[in-house]
């Protein structure tokens, strides 16, 4: 069994990359394939993100709308099947839970839910604060349970996000510690935004073994007196430079200058049942190999750089590289089916791969209604609707909203659904089967139009979409249309003259005389010419079309003098700034200028520091340290 770990930093950008989401799924060759950070609202769940095939999949989305936070992270567990409804693989979990608190599938108010096990000295506030965004998906595999976790990120001095990432791996460790009481074994995935040790951060500095996550995550590994195994260092124990990340802003990846914050961590006795025996343990007994799949960073060894203060060049992938594991000697188990946390049960993906049937059902039950409400001749005064797969039968009089019947649909509006719920019985398959059906309001059922009326509406409706494609040839033109519309009195005039009203047309006429087209000719000439331009024209069936392209002309030459104007005052400031551009004392080289995003006294000052791409001090190819606030005047060059 292959299990693979990722940080996609987007999945649309992933499953976009790749060409299709099984494609993508389909590149690790794995059983289990676990994702973080897919930065998806779960009204964004649309098939072609969720839905792939010989895969179940298991998504936990953001459930807080707080700064920053909606659609910010977001986690999600792919399992290759056979057979999704009848299997003995083990890839298949028997049960899955969003979240790792178990309140997620219940209602903040609820009261009678229970609390999971281990984690009685935790408000119900705490518990829901630290699952609210989308950072855990549990599937029990019958031989173990495996967490695919997304920690959370916490800068220095952000006292809010520090306490917010202490509560949820204190949370987290009362969870496994009720687990591993239990006798289950666990495997813990996925980027948990915490570098352990020295050997696992290019710029580990003198404070780093005083970081209290890196202090609280050793604690937890075998060679602390801890009970898990980081599986990576138990196959690599002195592999340097093995990392997994690299900052996108700074060309990092370019020197492989990252760290390594992506783990499979593992705990719990070997499935032989041979623990006691010295030498027996789950790493030794049934991990093959663990390793990191270079082939999907974006710049690989042997390119040619590519960063000058900036990538040229768009590189396609993550910020992360995968990193997997393979087990051995794991048994199947007895026959079991999807769990209902599976992406396939919920209504907005399920609904997406019945569009077509839903739309043509609705049709067809929207002229039954309208048929019994206008003309009246409903026998037994009620209307069968037909969104569901079975009919639900409603008395009109004794309903505000004819022909619904909601209880045996189920929502996806509330983040709470019941779906969600591991415990939750309800056959998932038939609610997910079901379509809202249309409902009609009694007021404006009384208001229907008769049908004449609604034979005038059509009509009405098919001129103003005429209308709407044939422009007038006198809106926004800029001249009055006292100036340009001729009158009877004039059309008479001009017939009495012998001057023809069927002017031949002409390229260049405009309706719109510019300034610059009428300088130099006489009042007289001007009118000649606008009565030109503007006399209606007998038989005229291409006017509109002529009016139309004269306008996306004019439009068009506005449009490039007002860029050629844009691109020269760039081009001045440009050359300016370029002339204030530092160098940098180690190469140099024209400097790039930075923001500080940071909040504090210097936010959103501005300071330049060397373009080269960031990596050892050791390497005088890299980025030499060079930093000045904007603010100093610039040494003579």
């Amino acid at each position: 069994m292959k299990i693979v770990t990722y940080n996609v930093n987007g999945l649309r950008q992933r499953v976009s990359q790749f060409g299709s989401l099984p494609k993508l799924l389909n590149s690790f060759d794995a059983d289990i394939i676990c994702i973080q950070e897919t930065k998806l609202r779960r009204q964004e769940l649309a098939a072609d993100l969720a839905i792939a095939d010989g895969y179940e999949s298991f998504f936990s989305c953001t459930h807080t709308s707080g700064k920053g936070r909606t659609g910010y992270s977001g986690v999600a567990t792919f399992c290759r099947v056979k057979s999704a409804f009848s299997s003995v693989e083990v890839a298949l979990p028997v049960a899955a839970e969003e979240g790792f608190t178990g309140l997620l599938g219940c209602s903040r108010k609820d009261e009678a839910a229970s609390v999971t096990e281990g984690l009685e000295e935790f408000s119900r506030e705490e518990l829901h604060h630290v699952d609210s965004e989308g950072r855990c998906i549990i599937t029990d595999h019958a031989h173990f349970v495996l967490f695919n976790l997304y920690g959370p990120r916490a800068g220095d001095g952000d006292t809010e996000r520090i306490q917010f990432k202490l509560n949820f791996f204190k949370i987290l460790e009362k969870r496994w510690e009720s687990l591993l009481r239990q006798g289950r074994r666990i495997l813990v995935v996925g980027d948990l935004n915490i570098a352990p040790c020295a050997i696992d951060r290019c710029d580990a500095g003198p404070n780093f073994e005083k970081n209290e996550f890196r202090t609280w995550f050793r604690s937890k590994l075998v060679e602390s007196r801890g009970c898990f195994f980081d599986v990576f260092r138990a196959k690599h124990p002195n592999r340097r430079d093995a990392f997994t990340c690299w900052p996108s802003n700074t060309g990092a990846e370019q020197f492989n200058y990252g760290t390594r914050i992506d783990h499979i961590l593992c705990a719990g006795p070997c499935i032989h049942g041979e623990h006691d025996v010295e030498g027996h343990n789950l790493v030794t007994c049934h991990v093959k190999e663990c390793d990191i799949l270079t082939e999907y960073k974006r710049w690989k060894p042997g390119n040619t750089p590519r960063w000058n203060g900036g990538w040229n060049t768009k590189l396609e992938g993550s910020d992360h590289a995968p990193v997997y594991t393979c087990l051995v000697d794991i048994p199947d188990v007895s026959v079991h089916s999807t769990p209902s946390l599976a992406a396939r049960y919920l209504p907005m993906v399920h609904g997406l791969q019945q569009t077509l049937a839903s739309v043509l059902m609705r049709r067809q039950d929207s002229k039954q209604v309208e048929s019994h409400v206008v003309s009246g001749s409903s026998t037994d005064g009620s209307i069968i609707s037909g969104g569901c797969s079975h009919g639900v039968k409603r008395s009109m009089a004794n309903s505000d909203v004819l022909g619904t019947d909601m209880s045996c649909c189920s929502s996806d509006q509330d983040s709470d659904n019941p779906i969600l719920n591991v415990g939750h019985s309800k056959d998932l398959t038939e609610e997910a089967a079901c379509n809202p059906p249309i409902a009609f309001n009694k007021q404006y059922v009384g208001s229907l139009p008769n049908k004449e009326t609604r034979k005038k509406a059509r009509k009405s409706l098919q001129l103003s979409l005429r209308s709407f494609f044939q422009k007038s040839s006198n809106i926004d033109k800029g001249v009055d249309n006292s100036a340009t519309d001729i009158s009877t009195s004039q059309a008479v005039a001009l017939n009495s003259s012998n001057q023809s009203l069927e002017a031949p047309v002409i390229d260049d006429c405009r309706c719109s005389i510019m300034q610059n087209e009428t300088n130099g000719i006489s009042s007289s000439q001007g009118r000649e010419k606008l009565d030109c331009l503007c006399s209606p024209k007998k038989n005229d069936t291409n006017g509109s079309a002529f009016s139309q392209g004269q306008e996306e002309r004019d439009r068009s030459y506005l449009e490039k003098q007002k860029n050629g104007d844009a691109l020269l005052q760039w081009q001045r400031i440009q050359q300016l700034m370029q002339n204030s551009i530092p160098l940098c004392k180690g190469h140099r080289e024209p400097c790039i200028s930075r923001v500080v995003k940071k909040p504090g006294p210097t936010f959103g000052h501005r300071f330049y520091v060397c373009a080269r791409a960031e990596g050892p001090s050791s390497n005088p190819e890299a980025n030499c340290g060079y930093f000045r606030w904007a603010s100093m005047k610039s040494r003579p060059k």
